[in-house]
């Protein structure tokens, strides 16, 4: 096995990937994305001119996009942990859901975050209240979903909760989760006390000052 991640630990896309990772115990080298390291750069664009990652490299074949990444680890280094079911029907429910996090929940947080960014000349407030409304309709929707419920799809830890993870993690620094959605800020305490995201969110801490909204002193 010669793997390899070209990643950062506080990107929640590269922490997505981690987690699943980690869930297996499967042996990688990490390929650290800063500044301190511009020949990974250099190299993941070689491997996919995109530049965008995680990039997962597997003895010289480029894997791309986290769900991706998560999809061929399962199929190529599968392990204890069956992140997505053989039978097609609760599989069908654990990619859903995985996309449900990526587009209704980590995409909606980044427009907040990313506007943070933005020079004040240049903020956009009906994107960021876009942004938060979605968010409040998916808490809501989540929250009804995960009663009764230990983990995203199904009884056992899958990619849907590689997703969820740093999804909630970070959507709850940019628009916190109200009070009264209970179930599903008791399934965002379930996925931190997860050792495989916690070890993540441990690799990560020293970067909390990148977060442009300030993280908070929790978690």
């Amino acid at each position: 096995m010669n793997l390899s991640l070209f990643a950062h630990p506080f990107s929640s896309y590269c922490q997505k990937v981690l987690v699943a990772l980690y869930e297996n115990s499967t042996r990688f080298s990490l390929k650290m994305l800063s500044p301190e390291t511009p020949e990974n750069f250099n190299a993941l664009k070689r491997l996919w001119p995109i530049g965008k990652f995680p990039v997962l490299e597997d003895n010289g074949t480029a894997i791309f996009e986290a769900t991706s990444i998560v999809e061929y680890l399962a199929i190529q280094y599968s392990g204890p942990v069956q992140l997505i079911p053989h039978d097609p029907k609760p599989a069908f429910d654990v990619r859903q859901m995985d996309r449900v996090f990526d587009n209704y929940v980590m995409t909606p947080m980044n427009w907040i975050v990313q506007d943070a960014r933005r020079a004040p000349e240049t903020k956009d407030p009906q994107a960021v209240a876009q942004g938060r409304a979605l968010l409040d309709t998916t808490y809501r929707w989540l929250d009804h979903r995960m009663a009764g419920r230990e983990w995203s799809s199904g009884g056992t830890f899958s990619l849907a909760d590689c997703a969820a993870a740093p999804a909630l993690f970070y959507a709850d620094w940019a628009h916190p989760i109200a009070e009264e959605f209970r179930n599903l800020r008791a399934y965002r305490s379930r996925l931190l006390a997860r050792p495989s995201f916690a070890r993540a969110v441990d690799e990560a801490r020293p970067y909390r000052k990148l977060f442009p909204l300030g993280a908070p002193g929790r978690d």
